[in-house]
């Protein structure tokens, strides 16, 4: 399969999976693992690169929200009562374990967790989790009624979801429906919480492409993912909101659930 296929291949089931509560990460690894593809070519910084085309397309779609939250800057002195001033609190506040996770263990988890092994399991327990939250979760809450607790608790989730596997959208949701949101509700301010989570991942790589060098094979490859997982992504968040107006989360979680099966039999194959 040429390379320009295969890097929009890989755009495509990064801005899919991105917003989905699939883990967008776990469907790279295992995709490359399954299919052969090279990982010096599609690694770590192809990763981050199909990253930014997921950030270009949340910060399209939310493209009003973000201006409010600019413009509401100037009253963000407390106590903020202003909704964008206080939208903005909650989002700083839910960045905020993410930031701190990732500091820290940021080398432990790209040197060891980034398996087919752990993206299973982490698949699998997920899946489990997103059907009982489903379940479980009052579902009557709106994004006005989240205190700086309830993002704390979100953000909290969103650092467990660096583990490959674990999934930010899905970590994210399933703690914001056990705390009452509605399913719509949880995934409009998840997706927005995803903006900083993602922007963060693409600075603290930047520098290690630059040293590297991007070579002008891999500069086509980037782009071409760069600009799948935009067009894929955008699409994504916009069909998602309105999907969970109406649906439940298990299609996601069996999905889940399957992708695990099929990342054991492979890896018990191997």
């Amino acid at each position: 399969m040429p390379d320009t296929i295969q890097a929009a291949l890989l755009g495509v089931v990064q801005g899919l999976t991105e917003f989905l509560p699939v883990s967008s990460t776990a469907h790279l690894i295992i995709a490359r693992a399954l299919f052969g593809f090279d990982g010096d070519k599609f690694g770590l910084s192809f990763d981050v690169a199909c990253h930014i085309g997921t950030l270009i397309a949340v910060l399209i779609y939310f493209r009003t929200e973000i201006a409010r939250m600019i413009a509401a800057l100037p009253r963000l002195a407390p106590p903020a009562e202003d909704e964008d001033a206080r939208l903005i609190w909650l989002l700083v506040i839910g960045t905020i374990p993410a930031v701190i996770v990732g500091a820290v263990f940021k080398h432990v988890i790209e040197d060891r967790l980034r398996t087919v092994a752990v993206s299973a399991i982490a698949l699998a327990i997920g899946g489990v989790l997103l059907i009982v939250a489903d379940r479980a979760g009052a579902k009557t809450r709106r994004e006005s009624s989240l205190t700086f607790a309830d993002a704390l608790w979100i953000g909290c989730a969103q650092a467990v979801a660096l583990v490959p596997g674990v999934s930010r959208s899905g970590a994210t949701i399933t703690v914001a429906l056990l705390l009452g949101l509605m399913r719509a509700e949880a995934a409009r301010f998840v997706f927005l919480l995803s903006i900083p989570a993602i922007l963060g991942a693409a600075v603290s790589e930047a520098p290690k492409l630059v040293k590297g060098g991007v070579h002008g094979d891999e500069r086509t490859l980037f782009v071409i993912g760069i600009v799948a997982s935009a067009i894929v992504g955008y699409a994504a968040v916009k069909y998602f909101i309105r999907y969970l107006g109406r649906h439940s989360l298990d299609l996601f979680a069996w999905w889940r659930l399957a992708l695990a099966a099929v990342a054991a039999v492979w890896l018990f194959r191997s």
